[in-house]
């Protein structure tokens, strides 16, 4: 296993917001798998959606994976909320580093996205619905890949960063 921080949640759990403090904290360097995959596209993920759709959009993330454990040492990493729904992807999130789940509740997942209009898959007419949805899916998945679970709703990024340094 590498000596990577990866930190894995549904969007708007604080993964980017809490790997940037992270990164400043411990001098180390931040990647976020989206903005990985936008660079080398040339595209936004929601491009890369509506021109290719989703199932080549987890293929990326994939690929993205298995090029960091080749290159990344050291270093944060934030990955996209449904990252972790491919199986293949458990084992490659494993051999990154140590994993992080960032726990939060749908009503603060809404509270914090409801004006975003750059997440496709919150594009509907029942966001808070969809929301609830998808984490009631990918909640078991995120915990069987975490090594730790936090619970961070009602914290501060501050908080959780001081969390993830204790353990």
């Amino acid at each position: 296993m590498k000596d990577n921080i990866i930190l894995i949640g549904f969007m708007g759990c604080g993964k980017t917001s809490v790997g940037i403090r992270l990164s400043y904290q411990r001098r180390q360097t931040m990647i976020d798998t989206d903005k990985w995959i936008e660079k080398k596209q040339k595209m936004s993920i929601s491009e890369i959606f509506e021109t290719y759709g989703e199932e080549t959009f987890r293929r990326m993330e994939t690929q993205c994976l298995e090029e960091l454990i080749k290159t990344a040492d050291k270093q944060i990493i934030s990955v996209g909320g449904g990252l972790p729904m491919r199986e293949e992807n458990h084992a490659l999130l494993k051999e990154l580093g140590k994993v992080f789940y960032l726990k939060v509740t749908p009503e603060t997942v809404y509270e914090r996205l409801k004006d975003d209009t750059t997440r496709p898959l919150l594009q509907v007419e029942d966001p808070m619905g969809r929301i609830r949805a998808l984490m009631q899916q990918r909640g078991p998945v995120y915990e069987s890949c975490a090594d730790v679970i936090l619970e961070v709703s009602d914290k501060s990024f501050d908080e959780i960063v001081q969390d993830i340094g204790s353990v």
